[in-house]
């Protein structure tokens, strides 16, 4: 009998363990996940002072819109964490936007090398961005998921194992980004 309940106690220890490295990898994964959307905000933020440069030159009496893309940067470059930096590259993506728009009222500025091979990278980037933030908000669902449910729920939250928050646009940002921009020549 004894042996019986010694089995039982090694089995559950077992089992407690398995689930606990379940969380962490899941934990792990998640962190992972952030840093690489971290790695693609920072080529982000470090395109856009050349891109401002490069609109300096033929449009620099436009300046509200050149300090409100600074400005913007600035504020995502200082974000901490998913639910900030989310709503601060919401506010970088708008002003950017703004930006191209400028220029089209800037032909020469158009059809400069420098400004459409920048804007040929952010725009690649804002792809990987893209997928970098489904691949996140995926392992977060997963981590979420497995944190609340059984028997996991009963030993994750004493054990230090918190939800975690989505990387999400806001309900403007999003419209932004599903709003086909309209071509004219």
């Amino acid at each position: 009998m004894e042996w019986v309940v010694l089995g039982i106690v090694v089995l559950v220890l077992l089992w407690l363990v398995v689930i606990y490295n379940r969380m962490v990898a899941l934990r792990q994964t998640v962190g992972q996940a952030w840093s690489d959307i971290e790695v693609q905000l920072k080529q982000r933020h470090d395109l856009v002072p050349n891109l401002v440069e490069t609109v300096k030159g033929y449009a620099g009496h436009e300046r509200g819109t050149l300090d409100a893309v600074v400005k913007a940067r600035n504020a995502a470059v200082g974000a901490q964490g998913p639910e900030a930096a989310a709503a601060a590259e919401g506010q970088l993506s708008g002003a950017l936007s703004r930006l191209f728009a400028l220029s089209e009222a800037y032909p020469d500025l158009k059809a400069n090398a420098n400004f459409l091979s920048l804007q040929g990278e952010l725009s690649a980037l804002e792809t990987k961005i893209a997928a970098a933030r489904r691949f996140f908000n995926n392992a977060v669902a997963e981590f979420n998921a497995a944190i609340q449910s059984v028997p996991a729920v009963f030993i994750a939250g004493p054990l230090g194992f918190a939800q975690r928050g989505f990387f999400e646009l806001d309900a403007a940002d999003r419209a932004a980004v599903q709003s086909a921009p309209q071509v004219k020549f």
